[in-house]
C-alpha cells in the first residue's frame, strides 16, 4: 500500500455526511428524497413565509403607533390593552418563527461549515494525476459534496485547480494524466487567488484580509488576469506606495498608469519665476507653453488678480407648496439671519468660512448655493459638512423641509454650468501680460495684428456660434488638465476650472500686444486626495505650495490657482500664433507623431 494513502475507517465509527459511506448509506438520490421540517407545514413553505413576514411588520407598525401615541397622551408605557396584548403575542411568535427560520440555519452553516481538507479526506478514490511540462505529477480532489448545504454555503461545484505533489504518486492506479501550467504566486498567495477568482472572498476585502496593500494589489491584478484571460503585463506594479492611497484615492488597485511629466518655464508671474510641471501625453504641448513662457519672460512677466476664493455646495429641498420654499429663501438670504447660519455653519471645520447663501426656486423645490472659504483644502468635503450642520439647524424652525439630497447641481461640480461661469466657484483669477511688437516677430513668428484678428474670430465669434458656455478660449483644457494631474488634483473639476475667456487687444498704435485669460472657476488644493502622493507632491513642492501655508490659510491653493491662469495665458499665446503663422499643423506632424512601425509593437 501507498505510504500516502490511510487505511480505511472502522465501520462503526462516525460517518462524515460527505462521506462515501455515507453516500452508499442514503443513496444516489438520498438528498433529494429526504424529509425536511417544512414539510410538517400546513401552507406551502412560502405561503407560510409570507403569512409571518406580514404579521410581523404589521404588528411592530402598531405597536410603536400605540407607544408614540402614549407618549403623546403620557399614558404610562405598561398599561396594555387586549388588543396590545395580542399584538405583543403575535410580535414574539412571529420573531421566533423567522428567527428560526433564517437565523438558525445560517448560523449553523458558517460555524459548523467543514473545513476544506475535511470535505475531500475521504473521497481518496477519486484522485486525479496531472503532468507538467517537467512530468511531475500534479494531485487533484474531485467534487464530491452530495450532501444538502448549509443557507450561507456556495453550493455549486467547485474546480479544485492543481497542487504539486511527490513524483512517486505517479505509479498509483487509475488515474488520468492531464496537462497543467505551473504557477509563477507563492503557494499561500495561490490559494487566495483561486479564492477570489471563484468568488469566495471579495476582490475588495483584500487588504483589511492580508495588511499588505501591495500583496494585495499582486493578487487581485493576477486573479483579474485569470478571470479576463487578458495580460496587464505592460501595467506596472512595482515602485508605488499603495499604503499612501489606502481609504482615500483609489480602489481595488491594480498598477498604476505612468504618465510622463514635462516642465514649461520660467514662467515670471507677479514677479517670481515658476517651473511649472504638466504631465501629458500630448505632443508639442508641454514646448508650446514653454514658448509662450519664454514670450512672457522677455516682455516684462505676468501680472494676475484673484477675484474670489469660495467653494459652494447647493442642496435641494421641498415643500408641499411653492410658498412654503419661498419662505426658507427669504429666510436664509435675509441679513439679519446670515449671523446665526454663519455661527452653525463654520462649526465643521477651523478653516470654513460660510460667505454667502443664494437661493433659487423651480416650483416647490428650493436651491440654496452655500459658498464658503476653506483654506488650502479644495473644499467639497469641507463645505459640504457645514452644509449639512445648516440644514440639520433650519429642520427646526422647517419641518415640513424635505431634504432630497446635499447636492442638487445648481453648485455646480465637474459639469460646465453658467452659474459658474458668472457667479464663479474656487478660485476666481484674471491673468494679464503685455507682449512687445518684436517679440512677438521673433519669438511667435507672427504679428499683433493678426493675433488679434484671430482671437475675436476664433476664440470670440466661433466660440459663440458653437453656442460654447465659459469655452472663449483656444485650449485653456489642456493646460488646466496637465497641471492637476502633475498635482494630484481631481481630474473631473477640469470641466469648470478650464472655463476661460482670451482677450487680445493692440497697444502703442498697434506695435504691442495686451493678452489676457479671464477664469472663473479654478478649483485647486495643496492639502487632502491626490496631493498628499509622493510624486503629485514633488511637483507641488517645485512650486513652492506644497502642503498647507503655516502663516495664511489658504495662500498656497491660491497662489496655484494664478499659476494655472499664468500657464494658460503662456500657452494661450502660442497656439494663437501657431494658427495665425499656419505653423499649428506642421509642428504637430513633427512633434506629435510616433516614428515607430505600430505594426510591430506588440500588443
Amino acid at each position: 500500500m501507498d505510504a500516502r494513502r490511510r487505511p480505511a475507517k472502522p465501520l462503526d465509527g462516525p460517518v462524515h455526511p460527505r462521506s462515501k459511506q455515507h453516500r452508499a448509506d442514503v443513496g444516489v438520490a438520498g438528498d433529494a428524497s429526504s424529509l425536511k421540517a417544512s414539510d410538517a407545514l400546513p401552507l406551502p413553505l412560502y405561503l407560510t413565509n409570507a403569512v409571518f413576514f406580514t404579521l410581523f411588520f404589521s404588528v411592530v407598525y402598531y405597536l410603536l403607533s400605540r407607544w408614540r401615541e402614549k407618549i403623546r397622551t403620557s399614558t404610562p408605557l405598561h398599561l396594555v390593552t387586549p388588543a396590545e396584548m395580542a399584538a405583543i403575542v403575535a410580535f414574539v411568535a412571529s420573531f421566533i418563527y423567522l428567527v428560526g427560520f433564517f437565523g438558525v440555519d445560517f448560523v449553523q452553516s458558517l460555524i459548523l461549515r467543514p473545513a476544506g481538507d475535511v470535505w475531500t479526506a475521504d473521497d481518496e478514490d477519486d484522485d486525479v494525476v496531472v503532468a507538467g511540462a517537467d512530468h511531475d505529477k500534479i494531485l487533484l480532489k474531485e467534487d464530491s459534496r452530495s450532501s444538502p448545504c448549509g443557507q450561507a454555503l456556495d453550493c455549486a461545484p467547485v474546480v479544485q485547480k492543481p497542487k504539486l505533489v511527490d513524483p512517486v504518486v505517479q505509479d498509483a492506479p487509475k488515474e488520468k494524466v492531464i496537462e497543467a501550467v505551473p504557477s509563477a504566486m507563492p503557494e499561500e498567495d495561490e490559494e487566495i487567488i483561486k479564492s477570489v477568482v471563484e468568488g469566495k472572498m471579495p476582490s475588495y476585502s483584500l487588504e483589511a484580509k492580508l495588511g499588505d496593500c501591495k500583496r494585495a494589489a499582486a493578487i487581485r491584478r493576477e486573479a483579474l488576469q485569470r478571470i479576463t484571460g487578458k495580460s496587464l503585463s505592460g501595467l506596472p506594479l512595482e515602485g508605488f506606495d499603495y499604503e499612501s492611497i489606502l481609504g482615500q484615492c483609489c480602489e481595488m488597485p491594480v498598477g498604476y498608469v505612468q504618465i510622463p511629466v514635462g516642465i514649461a518655464g520660467p514662467l515670471l508671474l507677479d514677479g517670481r519665476e515658476y517651473s511649472v510641471p504638466m504631465a501629458t501625453t500630448e505632443g508639442c504641448l508641454v514646448a508650446s507653453t514653454n514658448r509662450g513662457c519664454k514670450a512672457i519672460f522677455v516682455s516684462g512677466g505676468a501680472t494676475s488678480v484673484l477675484l474670489r476664493d469660495g467653494m459652494t455646495r447647493a442642496p435641494i429641498v421641498r415643500f408641499a407648496t411653492a410658498k412654503r420654499a419661498a419662505d426658507l429663501k427669504f429666510f436664509v438670504e435675509n441679513p439679519a439671519n446670515f449671523e446665526s447660519l454663519a455661527v452653525i455653519f463654520n462649526r465643521s471645520s477651523r478653516f470654513a468660512r460660510l460667505q454667502s447663501i443664494k437661493c433659487a426656486i423651480a416650483g416647490k423645490n428650493l436651491y440654496m448655493r452655500f459658498s464658503c472659504s476653506t483654506g488650502d483644502a479644495m473644499g467639497m468635503n469641507m463645505v459640504s459638512k457645514g452644509v449639512q450642520n445648516v440644514l440639520d439647524f433650519l429642520q427646526s424652525d422647517f419641518p415640513d423641509m424635505d431634504v432630497l439630497g446635499i447636492s442638487g447641481n445648481f453648485c455646480a461640480d465637474k459639469k460646465p454650468a453658467a452659474v459658474n461661469w458668472i457667479e464663479g466657484r474656487g478660485k476666481s483669477v484674471v491673468c494679464e501680460a503685455i507682449i512687445k511688437g518684436d517679440v512677438v516677430r521673433k519669438v511667435l513668428k507672427t504679428s499683433v495684428e493678426a493675433l488679434v484678428e484671430l482671437n475675436m474670430l476664433k476664440n470670440l465669434t466661433g466660440s459663440a456660434m458653437a453656442g460654447a458656455l465659459g469655452g472663449f478660449n483656444a485650449h485653456a483644457s489642456n493646460i488646466v488638465a496637465a497641471i492637476f494631474i502633475a498635482t494630484g488634483q481631481d481630474p473631473a473639476q477640469n470641466v469648470e476650472s478650464s472655463h476661460c475667456i482670451t482677450m487680445m487687444e493692440a497697444l502703442n498704435d498697434g506695435k504691442d500686444l495686451h493678452v489676457s485669460v479671464t477664469m472663473p472657476s479654478i478649483e485647486v488644493g495643496t492639502v487632502g486626495g491626490g496631493t498628499q502622493l509622493a510624486s503629485q507632491s514633488a511637483c507641488l513642492n517645485l512650486l513652492g505650495v506644497k502642503g498647507a501655508n503655516k502663516e495664511l490659510a489658504g495662500a498656497n491653493s491660491r497662489l496655484l490657482a494664478t499659476v494655472v491662469s499664468g500657464a494658460v495665458l503662456a500657452a494661450e499665446l502660442s497656439l494663437m500664433s501657431a494658427i495665425a503663422a499656419g505653423q499649428l499643423v506642421r509642428s504637430h506632424m513633427k512633434y506629435n507623431r510616433s516614428s515607430k512601425d505600430v505594426t510591430k509593437v506588440s500588443s
